[in-house]
């Protein structure tokens, strides 16, 4: 029993001695597994809290939008925006209010709105969409050159046919029909690669063709 009792009296000896050495190591080790699992716990709170109030100005914006009352939705959005720009909605908000600007004939705030979504909207079809959406505005404006450089960088693929639509628009503005005519025939290509893969909009992709393949037909040779 003395032997027994020798033996845990040395266990808690070392016990003690490591605890001097290392206690300290180990207690700031477990605070700060402790502070991250805190954080994070409060991070993902804030992100649901950030999601929720900007789903609710979101589902604001578009009723503005059915409403066609422009001046409301951009307030909206420029409120989403000041407060949750880093959500998904932002950016969404920013493309329906643009449009709400460009059918109430406000393209300059139409071109501001989409050009945030470009620079900061978190996803990239988002961003894509903008775009092709701002580079529309821009020819109508005849900013060609500006026009040209927002359509300038690859999009999705199933944007591609449009931008390269797009740019042939652009290019004709310009007195430049051999470019168009390449432009066009690039989105007639692109296009026939989305249509092998078939699916819902196949239909709706065919009709497109044939406006796609009118507007390369009203080229003739080119120059």
């Amino acid at each position: 029993m003395a032997a027994y009792d020798l033996e845990e009296q040395e266990q808690l000896d070392e016990l003690k001695t490591w605890w001097k050495m290392y206690g300290n190591l180990v207690t700031a080790v477990v605070m700060a597994a402790a502070i991250a699992v805190l954080g994070w716990q409060a991070w993902n709170w804030w992100q649901r809290n950030q999601a929720g109030q900007a789903s609710v100005l979101y589902g604001s914006v578009q009723i503005a939008t059915v409403q066609q009352d422009a001046k409301r939705a951009r307030e909206l959005t420029g409120e989403l925006i000041d407060k949750y720009s880093g959500t998904a909605y932002a950016g969404l908000a920013a493309l329906l209010s643009a449009k709400a600007q460009a059918d109430g004939g406000d393209a300059k705030s139409a071109q501001a709105q989409l050009a945030w979504a470009v620079d900061n909207a978190g996803d990239d079809s988002v961003r894509d969409l903008a775009r092709l959406r701002l580079a529309a505005l821009l020819l109508d404006d005849k900013a060609y050159d500006q026009a040209l450089q927002r359509l300038a960088a690859e999009p999705a693929p199933s944007l591609a046919p449009r931008f390269n639509e797009l740019r042939g628009d652009v290019l004709i503005a310009q007195g430049k029909n051999a470019e168009a005519r390449a432009a066009y025939e690039s989105a007639l290509a692109k296009l026939d690669a989305i249509l092998k893969d078939g699916g819902s909009e196949a239909r709706v992709r065919a009709a497109y063709r044939e406006v796609l393949q009118v507007k390369l037909d009203a080229l003739g040779g080119g120059k």
